[in-house]
């Protein structure tokens, strides 16, 4: 990876940083474990962003 990214890029993997948490504890509990997983979860080595 590039040392020195254009802004544009470093925004977008921070926002693809960002989204790629898991679903909160809450939101399972309030569910009854109907809600665990989401499906824009991403691992850096399966799937690659566009850039």
């Amino acid at each position: 990876m590039a040392r020195n990214k254009a802004l544009a890029k470093k925004l977008r993997l921070a926002k693809a940083a960002k989204q790629n948490r898991r679903v909160p504890v809450w939101v399972i509990l309030k569910t009854d474990r109907r809600v665990m997983t989401h499906p824009k979860r991403r691992n850096w080595r399966r799937t690659k962003l566009k850039e």
